[in-house]
């Protein structure tokens, strides 16, 4: 997945991404409230201060006090929440979004959680080495959705390096084919992560590979009843007439005929109708002389 931040002279600025984050982080502790000492100075101030006539009741007091404590309770679970959490990020894939107080942009940062940190009591993921605060996480990434999206961004980068499908030859027949097992070895989750049309043009790519194969071995099939033909006309011509053959002939034509009978439809068209004739005269001629 791919790093979104600020651009600092055609860099991805991750460090000022991640300094928005640790500060943000500090300025929400120091905003979220007062201290239980700071909230009895408040206390004993507002006591001295109070209006003697109208003196606030001891039960108010314990009330107020009260309250805060449970709210300071409430923060501490927070923040002790917080820290599990985090500790069991370690080792996942995360996204975090910072905002920049200053300037109001979001920044998103990606990467694996590499260990877990600690300031003031808040807690702060590391990625690539570097701290931001929990409170800035965004996304927990699984193992299935990254393996999908490197698995996409494969076929993007293999269908980019290829040229049109008119224009592949015989040296891209394998990258063509290991694209198409790529596409059929990826599940239908995985297949969702592939550009719109990418499958429909994987196919084409193969279709054409499919057919420059075809093309090939037609080529290879060609030459080879090409020269099964010349041997067999070769030999024919170091035989002597058909009436003058002798038994010391037989090795010569037993192997010709045998050829000829191995031989496919295709290949006996290259071989010729008259050649065809010429051996089976040869051979039953022999049979007619071992006969006899």
């Amino acid at each position: 997945m791919a790093m979104i931040a600020p651009l600092v002279d055609g860099k991805f600025d991750t460090e000022n991404a991640s300094s928005a984050s640790l500060k943000n982080a500090k300025e929400a502790k120091n905003s979220s409230g007062v201290d239980s000492e700071a909230f009895l100075t408040l206390l004993v101030a507002e006591m001295k201060n109070q209006d003697p006539l109208q003196p606030t009741s001891n039960t108010e007091w314990v009330s107020q006090y009260a309250t805060f404590t449970q709210v300071s309770e409430i923060q501490s679970i927070g923040d002790s929440m917080n820290s599990v959490q985090a500790q069991g990020l370690v080792g996942k894939n995360v996204i975090m979004k910072v905002r920049d107080a200053a300037t109001g942009e979001t920044d998103y940062v990606d990467g694996m959680v590499e260990r877990v940190g600690y300031e003031e009591g808040k807690a702060h993921l590391y990625l690539n080495g570097t701290p931001y605060s929990i409170d800035d996480l965004d996304t927990v990434i699984s193992e299935e959705y990254m393996a999908a999206t490197e698995k996409a961004d494969d076929v993007k980068a293999r269908l980019k390096a290829l040229p049109g499908v008119t224009q592949i030859t015989e040296d891209h027949v394998n990258e063509v084919v290991e694209l198409g097992q790529v596409i059929n070895g990826m599940s239908e989750y995985e297949k969702h992560f592939l550009e719109e049309g990418t499958i429909d043009t994987v196919s084409e790519y193969t279709d054409r590979a499919t057919a420059i194969v075809k093309e090939q071995q037609a080529a290879k099939e060609e030459e080879a009843a090409k020269s099964a033909a010349k041997a067999v006309d070769d030999a024919l011509k170091k035989l002597p007439a058909v009436e003058e053959i002798s038994l010391s002939n037989e090795e010569t034509i037993m192997t010709l005929h045998n050829t000829v009978e191995a031989m496919s439809t295709f290949q006996k068209g290259y071989v010729g109708q008259e050649n065809l004739d010429k051996v089976e005269n040869y051979y039953y001629r022999l049979k007619d002389l071992k006969k006899a």
